[in-house]
């Protein structure tokens, strides 16, 4: 009964909210999103809800076209020319002489210059853009073509090519209309930033910039891209419509440069279970993260294989644990090699995924075989090798669990692990662990939270152990930001606190020195065996994405790159 009801409460609730919004238009697409994003900032952006739909409205220099995995031109005319020069390497884009800014002023190299102001700059949250972008340590803008540039980098890594044009570009126009960065040339944030933090009118810029509105207005959240934002309602849904005579439509063969459906609505569903049930009800046209149980379900139901199309592409996203080497507790690599051996990747992802993950022992995808470390073994569920090391870490087994003396102070070992709310994958990754380690009776408090928390506490060093899971891709490889200790400071984004002055070397080198793929792929492989080493950051396993996307749509352009689907190619198919 209680089954029933639960059911019945869904419904409506679905009910009530789908015919509270605008009647669908013809071409409309309808996405779920598991989490409402917390901001649409082109700059600090959160999760990959949020990434989804920024694409859609801004776009960066280059870019994944998801049809053949290949990076083309998107901004730029065409791929940069490359030339090195000693210790430097200057990269040479033009900008497409159709690109234009919503009020129809054309994208000039001016606001290339003006991104790399927002995304160097001291005082502004940059933080997750800033490090990917050190390396360019000026701009060159032509002085006879207001769209050709030549970006001045720090050293030479094949890499470059794609991170030189893998930013999104802002309008100088709107974000900062009064000018307030003109001053500042890009070359000065390269160098030490004390004068500048000084500064009033980047003062006065970072006051703004930072506030919510640049990341929530409508009338600000204007890019080149194919779309507008046109409504975004808290925790219900947030709607794009289509640009009319949008710039995109007036290149020629540039195939991947799509603006189809006339809207693209994403809804807003937490919980997964109401998710497939709108999906079930033709509510929804597109749906990835379905639980491999259900997906197996709808596989044998001929009546919605009919309407929907069932895919299963090789996503480059891993899930991961996290364990915070600031705590006295884990400090110590032995003890965290222990608790390794008690998450048991195997059986999370049987019971998370069935047969759609691949588990891994290194954030390199193994379908990367090249830099892809083989001979490293993933971390296997083993009580005894656990206990062993324990001990070795100088942890000693009493009748109610394990003790050590650290810093003077007698310590229990036990261990807190959260995740995102909402994810079962992370949430039976915290429970197998919990059961696991009561075997060694060590007691596991296990507690799930919403993403903004969850991204607070990490980035405040205020946890124990977390699981999370990362999107990444197979053209670019700079984790300098997620494991260099230069970023593990208060608000970093090297929450676990990892690293050595060996990776922190290695990581220095693979973002500005490397000549070949042969060096990189030794750079990384000595990379994934200090990571296994340290067990501070442990990859658990790849997964295969499951999606569904309504049969009325053609073009879908299925991938393993995130999001798995570009909506924005979506074709309506003509009627037979």
């Amino acid at each position: 009964m209680r089954k029933i009801s639960l059911a019945l409460v869904c419904y409506f609730l679905l009910f009530f909210t789908f015919c509270s919004q605008p009647e669908r238009a013809p071409e409309e697409v309808r996405v779920r999103l598991a989490t409402d994003p917390e901001t649409l900032s082109p700059v600090s952006y959160s999760n990959a809800g949020a990434l989804q739909i920024i694409n859609l409205l801004f776009q960066s220099l280059l870019s994944a076209d998801l049809a053949t995995n290949e990076i083309k031109p998107f901004l730029a005319e065409s791929m940069p020319t490359i030339e090195r020069q000693d210790s430097i390497t200057l990269f040479t884009y033009e900008i497409r002489e159709e690109a234009e800014w919503t009020n129809g002023s054309p994208v000039t190299a001016e606001d290339v210059a003006f991104t790399l102001k927002v995304a160097k700059a001291p005082l502004l949250n940059n933080e997750g853009l800033k490090p990917q972008l050190e390396f360019i340590r000026d701009i060159r803008i032509d002085a006879a073509n207001p769209r050709r540039f030549t970006f001045v980098c720090a050293g030479y890594a094949p890499e470059m090519e794609l991170l030189t044009g893998d930013f999104f570009i802002l309008p100088a126009y709107l974000f900062d209309p009064e000018n307030l960065l003109q001053h500042i040339q890009v070359a000065d944030l390269s160098k030490e930033h004390s004068k500048l933090e000084n500064d009033e009118k980047l003062k006065a810029f970072a006051a703004k910039f930072n506030s919510p509105e640049y990341g929530r207005d409508p009338n600000l959240l204007q890019g080149s891209g194919g779309y507008t934002l046109e409504n975004w309602e808290n925790g219900k849904n947030l709607t794009l419509t289509r640009k009319k005579d949008w710039w995109g439509n007036n290149t020629s063969n540039t195939q991947h440069l799509t603006a189809n459906p006339q809207r693209v609505s994403f809804q807003v569903i937490p919980d997964i279970t109401t998710a497939l049930l709108a999906l079930k009800n033709r509510q929804l046209d597109v749906l990835e993260g379905i639980p491999a149980a259900e997906f197996d379900q709808l596989k044998q139901q001929e009546a919605f294989l009919k309407d929907y199309a069932l895919h299963t592409p090789d996503a480059y996203e891993f899930i991961y644990a996290g364990i915070n080497t600031r705590s006295p507790k884990f400090s110590d690599k032995l003890t965290r090699q222990a608790i390794a051996h008690l998450l048991d990747a195997k059986s999370v992802m049987k019971a998370s995924h069935h047969n759609y993950a691949k588990l891994t022992a290194g954030l390199i995808p193994p379908s990367v075989s090249e830099y892809y470390h083989k001979e490293l073994a993933p971390y296997s569920f083993n009580i005894e090798k656990a206990a062993t090391l324990l001990k070795t870490a100088g942890w000693s087994r009493e009748a109610d669990g394990w003790y050590k003396t650290i810093h003077g102070k007698r310590e229990q070992l036990s261990i807190e692990a959260i995740y995102r709310a909402g994810s079962s994958s992370h949430e039976n990754a915290a429970i197998i662990l919990q059961q696991n380690a009561a075997k060694l009776n060590i007691p596991v408090q296990v507690q799930g939270m919403e993403g903004s928390l969850l991204a607070s506490k990490s980035k405040q060093h205020e946890f124990e152990i977390f699981y999370r899971s990362l999107s990444g891709n197979p053209f670019a490889f700079n984790f300098k930001p997620l494991l260099h200790t230069g970023y593990a400071g208060v608000g970093g984004i090297n929450y676990t606190g990892f690293g050595t002055a060996e990776s922190d070397s290695i990581l220095n080198q693979i973002s500005t020195t490397v000549t070949s793929k042969a060096e990189m792929a030794n750079l990384l492989k000595r990379l994934q065996e200090i990571m296994h080493e340290e067990a501070a950051f442990i990859p658990m396993y790849y997964i295969k994405e499951r999606v569904a996307i309504h049969r009325r749509f053609t073009n879908t352009k299925v991938s393993g790159l995130s999001p798995n689907y570009d909506v924005s190619a979506f074709t309506l198919k003509e009627e037979e």
